[in-house]
Order: C-alpha cells, then structure tokens, then sequence
C-alpha cells in the first residue's frame, strides 16, 4: 500500500485536497484528515498496483495548488525583496506586468511553471510517506521559484523601459509644444516595412542617419523608425499627416509613438492619392 500524509493547518488547503481527492478517479483510493500536536494531517491511501499513476495525480493536484494558492503571494515576496526601492504604485503596475507575462505562451506559460511543479513534486512523494506542504514550497521548489525570479526581473525590465518611453514621449511633447513650427505640413508614408517622409510639394525628405546629429533619440531604442523621429522633431512641422499605405503595417508602435507626440497636430489618412500611390 502506498500512502501520502500531507501537513498543513490552512484550512483553505485543507478543503481543496478533500474536494480533489473526492473525485480522485481510481480504485483503491481512500483519505482521512485527523489533527495532530502541529498540524492537521490530510492522508491519502491506496492499495492498487499502478503507483505510478497514483503520485501522476498527486503531483498533479499539488502543482495546480501552489499555482493557485501560493504563486501570487511568491511572485509579490520576490518583487518586493529584490525591489523594495519601488513605490507602492509601482511595485503594483509590475504585478500587473507579471500577471500579463505568465498568460503569454513564452517561457513563463502556465504549462512551463506547471510541469516545473509537478517533477519537484513527483520526484519528492514518490520516495516519502509525508510532506510539510508549507516547507516544501519554501525551500524545495528551486527551479520554480528560479522560474519566478527570471519572470520579476523581466517585468521589471518592461517596466523601466515603458517609464522611460512615456519620460521620452512628454519631454518631446513639451519641446515641440515650446517652439515655433519651422515648417507648415510633413507627411509622413508608412508602408509595410519602410517609412517616407515628404515635405508640402511632396518631394522626398532625406533622413539623418547620423547618429551624431540625432539630438532626440532616446537612450532606449524603440523602434527602427529612432532617425525618422528624430527628423520630425528636427523639422517641427505644424500639421503631421500620417499616410497608412499597408493594410498590415509592421510599425504599429512607432505610429502610436507619434500620434502621443504630435498629438492634434497630427492628421492620420488612408484612402488619399498619396495613400493609393504608395499602396500600388
């Protein structure tokens, strides 16, 4: 006979095992839950020859349940051991970066943290009468919580890169706000893969790709399209027309980066005789 003694005093715990294990689904399986001197132990017997299969379901359920009961709470530990410098609000805007990472299919996927889970647990019980479910989740789970310190620093980096960006975006704002436009319309073609720029006779406006003349790049790159940015802020037209000449433009994000800089300066337009020319 094979059995699992679990320890733990959280009741919530305590009432998620007995639910799964009532629809355990294999023969020769019964539980007890009895209160010990420190913990109150929830045992798990069964008498079948397919024990393999058996501590399959366990580590199973124990994955599903430090994914559900203890990661938000390791996740936050983490962040605000390795981070303490961060304001409250935003230690809350990475979680929430956190949160949107690990629903990606990347390697913070649920199927990733999951199976990372189920070997520690499997390789554990499968050698051991009983589990300190508190300890072993503090002090056994290396890979996972490795797993979770690598998912902090990222949504730390996205975190730091996006602050900047929207520092970069106001400043820009506010300079060209300041200023007296040297020019009356830009227009800007966006194609699938390549940006133009013409002046109001529609000729064609070379790029500086001078990095030594580029006054307005960012210390953090954004996009591809840092040079034709920057010649914008050089130009300071007074109207921006923005000419979407791809169904599909790779761009996108450089596109929002001048529509929050330019703001009511900017004119977006997809069906004109310049939007057609470049489309054909």
């Amino acid at each position: 006979m094979s059995s699992l003694c679990i320890k733990t005093n959280n009741e919530k715990i305590l009432k998620y095992l007995e639910n799964e294990f009532k629809d355990f689904n294999m023969q020769n399986v019964r539980y007890s839950c009895n209160k010990f001197k420190y913990y109150k132990n929830i045992i798990i017997h069964y008498k079948g020859i397919d024990k393999e299969l058996f501590y399959t379901k366990l580590a199973t359920i124990f994955s599903y349940l430090v994914i559900d009961f203890f990661e938000n709470d390791i996740i936050t530990n983490i962040l605000t051991s390795n981070y303490f410098y961060f304001e409250d609000d935003e230690l809350d805007k990475i979680i929430d970066l956190c949160d949107e990472n690990v629903c990606d299919d990347n390697e913070f996927s649920f199927q990733s943290r999951q199976l990372l889970l189920f070997d520690a647990f499997y390789e554990y019980i499968s050698t051991h009468n009983s589990i300190v479910l508190s300890g072993f989740i503090n002090f056994r789970l290396f890979n996972y919580r490795n797993l979770l310190e690598n998912l902090v620093d990222f949504s730390v980096s996205e975190y730091i890169i996006e602050r900047e960006y929207l520092e970069f975006i106001s400043l820009l704002r506010l300079y060209i706000n300041s200023q007296v436009p040297k020019n009356s319309i830009v227009h800007v073609v966006v194609l699938e893969f390549n940006t133009i720029l013409l002046d109001k006779d529609f000729n064609n406006i070379e790029i500086d790709k001078n990095s030594l003349n580029a006054k307005y790049l960012s210390d953090v790159s954004f996009s591809n399209n840092d040079y034709i940015l920057n010649t914008l802020i050089t130009l300071l037209p007074q109207k921006l027309v923005l000419h979407i000449a791809s169904h599909s433009p790779s761009n996108s994000d450089f596109i929002n980066t001048l529509k929050a800089i330019f703001e009511n300066r900017i004119e977006v337009c997809y069906d004109s005789n310049i939007c057609n020319l470049y489309k054909i």
